[in-house]
């Protein structure tokens, strides 16, 4: 589990949900399988199932609010690296989800590369794995 249980646990939920969104979103095409991965890496980061929908609608509330990325990375950031992988990983399914990383989706990664302080060879590493699940 990515979080203590505490009473912050869902709003850290909900800034994670927020970037995820965030990157579902930066290419004008939110969809239902975009959605559905999202709630999956909630769920694996310790979401409760009754509590999904509304991590969802409060990471969506953050993530129109906020007009910098920086508002919702401190979280992931300060995740252990194995979660901080996780998360980038999930990043990278939501941009492949379409089979298709376009300029806006890819910059956003490489600005999450300093701003979550993973190595840019980690990066790539991830990238691939992520793009040959879904380029198959």
């Amino acid at each position: 589990m990515f979080f203590q249980e505490n009473n912050n646990k869902n709003d850290d939920l909900s800034k994670v949900a927020a970037l995820l969104i965030h990157a579902a979103k930066i290419d004008e095409n939110y969809s239902s399988i975009e959605e559905d991965i999202i709630k999956k890496a909630l769920l694996e980061i310790g979401a409760n199932e009754k509590n999904l929908q509304e991590i969802i609608n409060s990471g969506k509330k953050i993530e129109e609010n906020s007009n910098q990325i920086l508002d919702f990375t401190r979280e992931v950031k300060n995740m252990k690296e194995e979660n901080k992988i996780s998360i980038i990983e999930t990043l990278w399914r939501i941009i492949y989800s379409n089979n298709d990383a376009d300029i806006y989706e890819t910059n956003l990664m490489r600005r999450l590369t300093g701003l979550l302080y993973i190595d840019n060879k980690l990066m790539g590493d991830i990238k691939e794995k992520i793009k040959k699940e879904f380029l198959k």
